[in-house]
């Protein structure tokens, strides 16, 4: 089935900030508003605040982009008896499988084999047809492609679509309102959705945006590099969620235009930073989240693995705000084990 609202790469990089405002109200009461909570940053002389989308309906910010996308496919009445279908590395699955259930209709959700069984399970319990199809994001999108053009089913994106980003942007709406004078945000990016639509409301409000991507998942880097989307290869600990080989036409635009700032980091410091989110305040996260609060975090000295550089610091007295994305992780790994609890 077309899709009356895809549009090609060249007019959906023009995601503009009225397309978010005609999302938020249409996903008014059917999403929760972000929670804000202030963070202690010892003696760092900046405000930190964490944007808490890990307490989202389905565990991430992408139930935004969902319910956005199905309501306006719902108002023009192009929902087909088919029903939905989406490839994900698991939160866009989750949050598409959740909306669809909401709107009366079927998901048929593609993800890599190598998407975390948590993932996999939450969807089963949303009534998803679950497929894991290759060992990659892409591979699972070729599937996913090729069903919805034999079945006629209506075919969603993990990112790039105008009104996935444009529902991922509301985010941005909501936390200016909760700190009026925020002076940057700073978001993870896999494909770019959540980037495109947060640097855009951003942009309108004159708050900073700063990207952060695993140096092992850099296909927004990349493709500002090369001055257009292009293939990267895909490695790292947080390649569940940021995992998209190539970034989109509509978050690369954004990442061009003033007051946008990128930064890579390492799956060293990642990994470093989700465990201290939850042993310093009880936040389990998934590694997306941490990617975002990594860019803050001050190199480890006794692990070379972990770099050099410093990612994003803070003017004295600036506001920060870091989105923390999403929560649907096994929190395992998170407890020590004996012997390290003896250490």
């Amino acid at each position: 089935m077309t899709d009356p609202f895809r549009q090609e790469s060249q007019v959906t990089s023009l995601l503009t900030y009225a397309d978010i405002k005609t999302a938020a109200d249409r996903i008014g009461g059917h999403v929760r508003p972000v929670t804000i909570a202030r963070a202690d940053t010892g003696s760092e002389p900046y405000a930190l605040h964490f944007a808490l989308e890990l307490m989202q309906h389905t565990g991430s910010f992408k139930a935004r982009g969902a319910q956005n996308f199905l309501l306006a496919h719902r108002e023009e009445g192009t929902l087909p008896d088919a029903g939905v279908t989406i490839a994900s590395g698991g939160n866009a699955g989750l949050a598409c499988a959740w909306a669809a259930l909401r709107q009366g209709v079927r998901a048929t959700v593609f993800l890599p084999t190598t998407a975390p069984k948590v993932k996999a399970d939450k969807l089963l319990g949303y009534g998803a047809d679950v497929r894991l199809v290759g060992t990659e994001y892409a591979e699972a999108l070729a599937a996913c492609e090729a069903f919805a053009a034999e079945t006629g089913a209506l075919a969603s994106h993990a990112y790039d679509h105008p009104l996935i980003a444009a529902g991922a942007g509301t985010l941005l709406d909501e936390i200016q309102e909760r700190i009026p004078d925020l002076g940057t945000v700073v978001v993870a990016v896999g494909g770019g959705g959540l980037f495109a639509g947060v640097a855009t409301a951003a942009r309108h409000h004159g708050i900073r945006t700063v990207a952060v991507e695993p140096e092992n998942c850099r296909a927004l880097d990349a493709a500002l590099r090369a001055g257009h989307p292009v293939d990267v290869t895909v490695d790292s600990v947080a390649a569940d969620s940021l995992g998209a080989r190539r970034a989109s036409a509509t978050a690369v635009a954004a990442a061009q235009e003033d007051g946008v700032r990128t930064v890579l980091v390492t799956d060293a410091r990642i990994t470093r930073v989700r465990r201290s989110l939850w042993d310093d305040r009880r936040l389990a996260v998934e590694h997306a989240a941490a990617t975002a609060l990594a860019a803050l975090a001050s190199p480890d000295p006794s692990d070379p693995s972990d770099g050099t550089g410093r990612g994003y610091r803070p003017a004295p007295g600036e506001k920060v705000c870091v989105v923390l994305c999403g929560a649907n992780t096994d929190p395992a790994d998170l407890v020590p084990t004996p012997a390290e609890g003896a250490r």
